[in-house]
């Protein structure tokens, strides 16, 4: 496991344009992924995530497409989401220039597909996203149930349980979005972080609710290995890469 914490600006794709919303409502256009990628990769970022928020049919080949021109532009690492839900999906992914994959509908629908993808790729190469929301009156053990399609349907799995089984069979890191913080700017879900740390043993990429670089040191002293957001790099200031690496690095940890 890498001692330096990674900054991953996160770029969610729809049909070609990178969008954010709050809450995953209310998208608004936020630019050309291709020129944010570059851009990002210039600023400093260590990664970048991509995630196709349809992952319709429709829309697959225009993500393909994406993927490929910002493959040939940056030289970070760049893990694409949204609509992988076999072997061949990553695959294809990994041919058009990804590095890394982000499972989330279909493995909460087949768990077994976390096997068959590490076990033919390895680790390194799969990302379980972990959508998850605070529940009321028990309906899980954790008090944060699993979500699926943005948010707006629950599973009724415990987001912590689901998080351990998945380090189980293999998956490579975590990405925990925290549905209740994202696109609010008011801070992480440190509770949701320090569950799911003391729940694994493998990265966690905190997710959800950045809205200033103050916001980052305390999710990696909740235990986050990495940390990943949209609006405060979208919306903020050119400089927002090397502000937040400042912020952590302040805060006595080592950024790459």
């Amino acid at each position: 496991m890498s001692v330096a914490i990674r900054v991953i600006p996160c770029l969610d794709v729809d049909a070609g344009r990178v969008v954010k919303g709050v809450k995953f409502q209310n998208l608004r256009d936020a630019g050309d992924p291709v020129e944010l990628a570059k851009r990002y990769d210039l600023a400093g970022a260590d990664e970048l995530t991509f995630l196709d928020v349809t992952a319709s049919s429709g829309n697959r080949e225009t993500t393909f497409d994406v993927v490929s021109r910002a493959a040939e532009q940056i030289f970070i690492p760049l893990t694409v989401g949204g609509g992988v839900r076999e072997v061949s999906d990553v695959d294809k992914l990994l041919r058009h220039g990804a590095d890394k994959a982000s499972i989330n509908t279909a493995a909460i629908a087949r768990p077994g597909v976390i096997d068959e993808i590490t076990h033919r790729f390895g680790s390194q190469v799969l990302v379980l996203s972990v959508d998850a929301r605070r529940t009321q009156g028990g309906i899980t053990p954790s008090g944060y149930e699993v979500t699926t399609h943005g948010g707006r349907e629950g599973t009724r799995m415990d987001a912590i349980e689901w998080a351990k089984e998945a380090a189980d069979r293999g998956v490579g890191e975590i990405l925990l979005n925290s549905i209740d913080a994202d696109g609010t700017k008011e801070g992480f879900d440190l509770e949701l972080i320090r569950l799911v740390r003391a729940a694994v043993h493998i990265p966690i990429i905190a997710s959800g609710g950045a809205g200033k670089p103050e916001h980052f040191p305390p999710a990696v002293a909740a235990g986050a290995n990495a940390v990943l957001a949209a609006s405060v790099f979208h919306f903020g200031p050119d400089h927002a890469i090397a502000d937040v690496k400042k912020a952590i690095r302040d805060a006595g940890y080592e950024v790459r």
